[in-house]
């Protein structure tokens, strides 16, 4: 089980998720939250020369990777009490419907201070990639876990 801050180390990785894209999830997410017609309507998408076709806004993307990170802390036991913040968010290649998505956490820095005895942070590379393994999206984000002494 991950959990406590003390359960990091840094350089560990953890490979999850199998999402499947859905046309229609796709429209739903974008008609919501980001209406671009990219992200709409065929005919737009095959105009516009970055996508060619229809494709999942970034944001929708960066939803499912939060689905499938949460899925996977249900799953393993994990615990997160919430997160500071993104550092960085990269969006490296269009996610289509049909696609697969699934995530690759690796810990790069963590950091417990001494003011907040009972809480550590805990510094994520987070790489979302296709059915073919080529990464879609990356991003450096932070969790804040609870710390073993405090939870004792």
């Amino acid at each position: 089980m991950v959990g406590f801050f003390e359960d990091y180390e840094i350089g560990q990785v953890r490979r999850f998720g199998a999402y499947p894209v859905t046309r229609d999830e796709v429209i739903d997410f974008a008609s919501r939250y980001d209406p671009q017609p990219f992200h709409l309507d065929d005919a737009a998408a095959a105009a516009n020369p970055i996508f060619g076709r229809l494709s999942a806004s970034g944001w929708h993307t960066a939803a499912m990777v939060m689905r499938m990170m949460v899925d996977e802390g249900q799953r393993t036991g994990s615990f997160s009490m919430g997160s500071p913040g993104l550092d960085e968010m990269r969006w490296l290649k269009p996610v289509y419907p049909g696609d697969t998505l699934s995530v690759e956490t690796e810990v790069i820095d963590k950091s417990a201070p001494k003011s907040r005895p009972e809480i550590g942070f805990v510094k994520f590379r987070i790489t979302c990639f296709n059915q073919h393994g080529e990464q879609v999206m990356r991003q450096i984000a932070s969790n804040i876990q609870p710390r073993r002494a405090a939870a004792g």
